[in-house]
């Protein structure tokens, strides 16, 4: 049963959905799973963070298959939800953040160290790690423009509509958000070698 549904749009697979077959829910995740988790996990940085708040984001979206207008594509609409995931996710942390900064000094796991690495790959692991860090001190919706342009490679219409703001928005958003990474690298680079 599930041949004929891959052919089917979005819309027909949400009526399916509705109607409780399980093969048009297994259909939609086939087609949206890969990008809704690729999406979530440039997002937050960890990939079992990104596996679990992927099938929050689908267990959520599958409960309000009722709100789906079938007029936008299915598409925009789970990244919309996921994206709300990640910003639910990210003050869930921020809370936990501020508790385990509470707790004393000695109870502190492991403190990674400043000294040179030893190779090109833990360089590049710095490197990767300053970066993320960068991307993390933005603002959300200018964080948020950044990894859906140009990481994710999400068109400057599809941003919008994810964003549920206008193109010109999304294209000021992704200005600022690179202008400041740029600020924010220069800024880490020079304390780095100061």
């Amino acid at each position: 049963m599930s041949a004929d549904l891959s052919q089917c749009s979005d819309e027909e697979l949400a009526v399916f959905a509705r109607a409780r077959r399980e093969d048009a829910y297994r259909e939609l995740l086939r087609r949206y799973k890969a990008g809704v988790y690729r999406l979530i996990v440039k997002q937050v940085g960890d990939a079992e963070e990104a596996m679990d708040l992927t099938q929050e984001s689908f267990v959520a979206g599958f409960s309000a298959l009722d709100r789906y207008d079938g007029d936008r594509p299915f598409r925009t609409w789970i990244a919309r939800i996921a994206l709300n995931k990640c910003r639910d996710w990210a003050r869930r942390r921020k809370v936990r953040a501020f508790f385990s900064r509470a707790l004393p000094l000695e109870s502190a796991h492991h403190v990674a160290s400043d000294g040179p690495a030893p190779d090109s790959e833990a360089t590049a692991k710095r490197e990767l790690a300053r970066v993320r860090g960068a991307i993390d001190q933005l603002p959300q919706n200018l964080r948020e423009v950044l990894l859906l342009r140009g990481v994710d490679e999400v068109s400057q219409a599809e941003a919008a509509a994810i964003l549920r703001v206008s193109e010109k928005t999304v294209e000021t958003r992704l200005y600022r958000a690179r202008t400041r990474l740029k600020e924010l690298l220069a800024g880490t680079s020079a304390r780095a070698r100061g």
